[in-house]
């Protein structure tokens, strides 16, 4: 039987069985026209019985994952094609709007800052339907680009600040980013066919496990109308140059987020660019360290999305000459080269220093140990210790989480200086003398 498009519902009745706020309704009838309510005597807003099943409708596929923008688009499209959509059967908690009304609890702020605020709330205290629900009153009232940045890319910065500082779990991180990366695949499966020539392919370099800035790139090109081709985290380089040739793909877009794939990032790079492929990078890494940027033979994308998302629209059109990586600093190439030659051997020392300490040693030491010496060659190979020196941050944080005492680090670092001048001799220059630095040594 046909849905009723008689104005007859008052806006409390529409609220109590869609469970929509007020807010949300108005977005949507602002921005997407829908739906379209007459208004009584008295000037208040009157909804039909189809008016009702369309939200319901929408407010399902919101749940699933797509986007509001898209949902109303897919509706429109399937009407135009005599497909009557709101014949489906929808889920319990749809029908009801007293079932929906008690799973549904909406921050009472609609600003993004208060999303996204209330999302990581709800992702600290493991609260995936609150969580959900967050994102899904975001997108409902701003756009895709929109939510993307402010809520879940920040939200995420903002979180992995928090495990940082302490004041969040490993695990707590790892809730957080897979929600975000299951939202950012179902946006992805929604976005609309490519409509421009150009292909572009993205993803980490060799190393690189951190991808939900690739990937909100990808989604945001994707918005775009451009042809990208998401290789994923941890790529090596020949699978890099092989989808290039297969893809004849225009560009190569880089994504790292810490000092070893920066390093990473950049031999990657020059082995690209030295085979005529175009390439552009970005990352939180070039953000803490901007000086990194010069190391690097590509495009440097900035470090916002929105600017990222305009430097490569004017790439494609352009394609502007970029400044090749310089020579690395000789003593310092020296120096990583007998680190890496040495490095089994000092790592092999420093566990056997400490294998007379306490017997949960082993559960931190074994991370300490390659951390430093990943970070070591990185920061030789970048052409700058000092990237070490706010490296091992990380260290300290290491060492309090297992409630070492404070000079713990201090040991640490005395055993790996001492090791290091022992197998390195006369190549130990550099890093001896960054290790006096941090032990304010003679």
């Amino acid at each position: 039987m046909a849905l009723s498009k008689t104005p007859i519902y008052n806006l409390k009745v529409v609220l109590k069985e869609t469970g929509l706020k007020p807010d949300v309704l108005r977005a949507w009838e602002r921005r997407y026209g829908i739906p379209t309510p007459e208004r009584s005597q008295g000037g208040h807003r009157l909804y039909s019985e189809f008016d009702i099943a369309l939200l319901k409708w929408l407010v399902v596929r919101q749940n699933e994952g797509m986007s509001i923008s898209r949902a109303v688009e897919m509706f429109r499209e399937q009407s135009a094609h005599g497909k009557n959509l709101l014949e489906e059967k929808l889920p319990q908690t749809i029908v009801s709007g007293r079932v929906l009304q008690q799973a549904i609890y909406y921050p009472p702020e609609t600003t993004l800052e208060a999303i996204r605020s209330h999302w990581l709330a709800a992702c600290l205290n493991y609260n995936e339907v609150a969580a959900e629900q967050a994102l899904n009153q975001a997108f409902g009232m701003y756009p895709v680009e929109a939510v993307c940045m402010e809520v879940l890319q920040r939200g995420i910065s903002e979180m992995g600040l928090l495990w940082y500082e302490g004041r969040a779990s490993v695990q707590q991180e790892h809730f957080a980013s897979a929600l975000a990366m299951r939202r950012l695949d179902a946006l992805l499966s929604a976005s609309p066919a490519p409509t421009r020539p150009y292909t572009i392919l993205v993803g980490c370099p060799p190393g690189e496990w951190h991808a939900f800035t690739a990937l909100m790139i990808d989604l945001l090109l994707r918005r775009r109308g451009l042809n990208v081709v998401y290789l994923g985290a941890n790529v090596p380089v020949d699978r890099f140059m092989e989808a290039v040739s297969a893809a004849n793909a225009r560009l190569v877009i880089l994504a790292a987020q810490q000092l070893t794939t920066a390093a990473a990032l950049q031999l990657a790079a020059g082995m690209l660019s030295r085979q005529g492929v175009s390439i552009a990078f970005g990352g939180r890494i070039f953000s803490l360290y901007p000086q990194l940027v010069c190391q690097i033979e590509g495009y440097f994308l900035g470090e916002r999305l929105e600017s990222v998302i305009e430097n490569v629209e004017t790439l494609l059109q352009t394609q502007p000459p970029f400044v090749a990586a310089p020579s690395p600093v000789t003593d310092l190439l020296e120096t990583l080269q007998a680190f890496q030659a040495k490095r089994a051997q000092i790592e092999a020392a420093l566990y056997r220093h400490f294998a007379s300490g306490p017997a949960d040693v082993a559960t931190y030491l074994e991370a300490a140990i390659r951390f430093t010496g990943d970070n070591i060659s990185a920061s030789l190979q970048l052409g700058s210790l000092e990237y070490m020196t706010d490296e091992i941050n990380w260290l300290t944080q290491l060492f309090k989480s297992h409630h070492k005492p404070v000079d713990a680090i201090t040991n640490y670092l005395t055993a790996y200086a001492m090791i290091v001048r022992e197998q390195l001799a006369e190549h130990a220059g550099p890093l001896d003398s960054w290790f006096a630095a941090q032990l304010r040594l003679p």
